[in-house]
């Protein structure tokens, strides 16, 4: 590989987003490079693709950026692999609530804007719902228990106008083969002569000039420089705000304190990241139950995750959902139970807010991630969590769950067991976030506030999370902002 690279169009991230940017501007004739941190393994179907990364019935780890916090309590997964999190996540296939694109105020973003995109989406993203000869253990009893509880069966993860129901989810899984972003959009695209896959190199920096930018980075330990016309951050929403720092776009104090020239005053890099919170209840497995599982994991296929309940609690202020409450088995990366089967509550419309930030301007160095889990002042997400709590005892103290358990593994019963256990739902989003006013990163074209050739794609956009997973919100991030890319 030569020191200097040249491209019309530098896409970083080949991520659930950067996967699809890439792809929609190479098919409008676009020059593109696709730059990835992470192997590309190639087209489905290549012998090269490790087991985990396509067998949909867990979550995988074995390309992890690694990224912890110091105490150690919390991982922060996040896959540095062609696909991206698509590559490594459980596969669920979310849009939201139609009001949640509305509350942005952007235009291009609202419900009625993102519904025909969703379209293609799940089109292109094969998504499909469970079926009914897949149900497997602990979730039949869970489904069983829902009805008879009053719950609204329906399997709408994917419908912006539906509310609380309880169902079937709806997945992008191929057989067993957890569809990536990079199978559904890159593949089809992969003998395309204007598109180049740039893989194992890392970006540090970026530097716009008036001709270009020119992107600083690292390739099998050695300096890589690639000059393009325009550039995509699809770095993640971890990965594209510690780019635009170790570039000087940031806050001006925090970078100087780190030894970064100051480019660009936008404080608001980094800043505004959230995700859903979340907790386990739990129960240990009764004898009859685990020889059910083991039962079905002899038979090849036990998803740890395949039904959900969105619930209203009562700090909902509009009558919507404001809670995930879905059985999981509750296994490691091996599929062992350890005993316990669970059910997890999230709260899906956090109020909390956290940051991220560079430790250093190593690019290989790992960032301070601060989310700040049950952190807003008012109290909302622990409430709502204790709401959702209730709703998940009622699923396990129904008989037709409670005879296939035991009794309670986690404490959860005061406001202190539940800060102790709070977890994350691997949704991050909002570090360089759309709009206007101080702490706006991006306009509404996904463009870098005081840039004129560098674009943001992906989740770190979002002003304020959606009530769902977000992988394809991510991948609707993608298809829409390509539109705005000048050709």
């Amino acid at each position: 590989m030569s020191a200097d690279v040249r491209a019309g169009i530098a896409v970083i991230g080949g991520g659930s987003a950067g996967a699809v940017v890439a792809a929609r501007l190479a098919e409008a004739g676009a020059d593109v490079l696709l730059v990835e941190a992470g192997p590309d393994y190639g087209p489905n179907g290549t012998p090269g693709w490790p087991a985990d990364l396509v067998d949909a019935t867990t979550l995988a780890l074995s390309h992890d950026w690694g990224y912890a916090s110091p105490d150690g309590r919390w991982a922060w997964e996040r896959a540095r692999v062609i696909g991206g999190c698509s590559s490594h996540n459980g596969a669920i296939a979310a849009v939201g609530h139609r009001s949640d694109y509305d509350r942005w105020g952007l235009p291009g973003w609202t419900g009625d804007d993102v519904e025909p995109v969703y379209r293609e989406v799940v089109e292109r993203m094969r998504v499909r719902v469970y079926g009914e000869d897949e149900v497997v253990p602990f979730h039949r009893h869970c489904l069983t228990a829902a009805e008879a509880l009053g719950w609204r069966m329906a399997s709408d993860l994917c419908d912006l106008d539906a509310n609380d129901s309880f169902g079937l989810e709806s997945v992008n899984v191929v057989g067993r083969t957890r569809w990536n972003a990079a199978f559904a959009y890159l593949d089809p695209v992969r003998a395309l002569p204007n598109l180049a896959i740039l893989d194992r190199t890392l970006v540090d920096r970026i530097a716009e000039g008036t001709s270009g930018v020119a992107i600083h980075a690292v390739r099998d330990g050695r300096p890589l420089l690639v000059h393009a016309d325009r550039v995509v951050l699809a770095a993640g929403v971890y990965g594209t705000p510690l780019i635009l720092q170790r570039s000087g776009v940031g806050d001006p104090e925090r970078l100087a304190a780190l030894g970064v020239a100051p480019v660009l005053d936008l404080p608001g890099v980094g800043a505004n990241l959230h995700d859903h919170p979340i907790v386990l209840v739990d129960r240990a497995i009764g004898d009859a139950l685990q020889a059910d599982i083991d039962a079905a994991k002899a038979r090849g296929f036990l998803p740890e995750e395949q039904t959900l309940g969105k619930a209203v609690s009562t700090q909902s202020p509009d009558g919507l959902f404001d809670l995930h409450v879905f059985p999981v088995l509750a296994a490691d990366q091996t599929n062992e139970l350890h005993g316990r089967v669970g059910i997890v509550v999230s709260c899906v419309t956090p109020e909390s807010r956290g940051r991220i930030d560079i430790a250093s301007t190593d690019p290989e160095a790992h960032p301070v991630i601060d989310h700040d889990y049950l952190g807003d002042a008012a109290g909302h997400d622990l409430a709502v969590l204790r709401d959702g709590i209730a709703k998940a005892n009622a699923l396990f103290d129904h008989p037709a769950v409670a005879e296939h358990v035991g009794a309670a593994v986690t404490d959860l019963s005061t406001d202190a067991g539940i800060r102790a256990n709070v977890a994350h739902y691997y949704h991050p989003v909002g570090t360089a976030k759309m709009g206007a006013g101080p702490d706006a990163v991006c306009d509404a074209t996904g463009r870098v506030h005081g840039l004129e050739r560098v674009q943001v794609a992906d989740a770190s956009l979002f002003p304020r999370i959606m009530r769902a997973n977000t992988n394809l919100p991510a991948v609707m991030a993608g298809e829409v902002v390509a539109r705005h890319v000048p050709r």
